[in-house]
């Protein structure tokens, strides 16, 4: 594409069409609609100034090289139940099989041509919600055009995590995912993914989490050096209901986390976390935008990067709190540690209150390793790179304890030891 079409995205808009005949057809054709009346995202969009969108919005996936990590996947230690997805398509062959007590699953792509399917009342419903305020284009497109999905209906509490696993096999793979999940009143399940997934990705999920209900997600994002990534989630919240999500991201070109949340019901808790560690040609850019719309809500937001080596970390936060959204707690820190001087870290926090009775705060700091503490474990013989190690981890630390599950916070630990290990010559 040349300059001019990058700007507009027009040859990319007008080659898109909704092909469904079921009950996705009016979803998907309301968002092809409302795609090409908001055009596709520019470094000029407000949002997108510390991200440059053009790699994503681009006519054909950049070539990404494939990486072997030499390691087992994270999370294979974990009893779960495992759906697989190679460059985007299903795997069946690799994945279990979906019988699992208390919850419901089915595919997008073996669906969404039905008359009648449960997931019609959400499917692109989250999504449209969380273009106000802010335009959220590649969500729009992902609406109109995602190949293939989960459909999760949670009707109790889930035994073991529901675990999808994002395999990239092509160079030159393009791969489009939404899933959408339905946490009935009193259901409870944890939901992990893990794996690059593909050269490009763009994967949105939506999450209705009932009264009563509760919904945890700990996702991992691959190790290709070269992938880029554009992932949203849009949940929404009902009375004492919980949603505890936290992401790892390590390595990347280019990676792009959005998170909208809605709490609409009484004593609800949310909470958005991430820990980011990148080395070189890395940009990982994370956007949340959090409504309280009840009385008596908890959000915290808690995002901790580690950058060296040129590498570039962006934090986009803001807690909007709606008149009569009474007793708000609303919590939000995103902090940057730069392991050299060429690294840069970007942050963009906001609030903005209309109720008088509220307890907000936000703050965003980067800086350098503390050389006293540095000081301090090596006067107690603790080696110059170890030393630096256990600062960086004792640094992650306030993000990992927002995960909620004890077992999948040490396997992250674990892989975050590692990461800092192999860096280590």
């Amino acid at each position: 594409m040349g300059a001019a079409d990058i700007q507009t995205g027009a040859p990319v808009l007008d080659g898109l069409q909704v092909t469904d005949t079921g009950w996705a057809q009016d979803a998907r054709t309301s968002a092809l609609a409302r795609l090409r009346d908001m055009g596709l995202p520019t470094k000029r969009d407000e949002y997108w100034k510390y991200t440059d969108p053009a790699t994503l919005t681009a006519a054909d996936a950049p070539s990404a090289a494939l990486f072997e990590p030499g390691e087992a996947l994270l999370f294979d230690d974990v009893d779960r139940l495992k759906i697989v997805f190679v460059d985007g398509v299903f795997d069946a062959e690799a994945s279990d099989d979906f019988s699992l007590e208390n919850v419901e699953i089915s595919r997008l792509a073996d669906t969404a041509n039905a008359d009648i399917h449960w997931a019609k009342s959400l499917y692109g419903v989250l999504e449209l919600n969380g273009q106000t305020p802010v335009k959220r284009p590649l969500a729009a497109m992902n609406t109109a055009m995602a190949t293939d999905g989960i459909l999760l209906r949670v009707t109790g509490k889930v035994s073991k995590p529901v675990s999808l696993i994002y395999r990239h096999k092509s160079e030159v793979s393009d791969a489009i995912l939404h899933h959408v999940i339905k946490v009935e009143a009193g259901g409870d399940i944890t939901v992990t993914e893990n794996g690059p997934a593909a050269a490009r990705f763009n994967k949105v999920m939506e999450v209705d989490i009932a009264d009563g209900a509760a919904f945890h997600h700990v996702r991992a994002q691959g190790r290709d050096h070269e992938r880029r990534a554009a992932t949203h989630m849009f949940a929404r919240l009902g009375a004492e209901s919980t949603f505890k999500s936290f992401t790892l991201t390590a390595n990347g070109v280019l990676t792009r986390n959005e998170c909208v949340i809605e709490l609409t019901g009484d004593d609800a808790t949310a909470s958005v976390a991430g820990a980011a560690v990148g080395d070189g040609v890395f940009h990982h850019d994370d956007t949340v935008f959090i409504t309280h719309d009840a009385l008596n809500c908890e959000s915290r937001q808690v995002f901790k990067k580690v950058l060296r080596n040129g590498a570039v970390g962006v934090f986009q936060g803001k807690i909007l709190v709606k008149e009569g959204a009474q007793k708000t707690d609303g919590y939000q820190i995103s902090q940057s540690l730069l392991l050299d001087e060429d690294s840069q870290f970007l942050a963009k926090p906001e609030l903005e209150i209309y109720a008088d009775d509220v307890a907000c705060s936000h703050g965003s700091t980067s800086g350098a390793i503390d050389e006293d503490a540095l000081f301090y474990l090596q006067s107690r013989g603790v080696p110059l790179k170890q030393a630096q190690d256990l600062l960086v981890l004792a640094f992650l630390a306030e993000a990992l304890e927002e995960v909620e599950s004890e077992e999948l916070s040490e396997a992250i630990r674990a892989r975050l030891e590692d990461w800092l290990s192999r860096r280590s010559a």
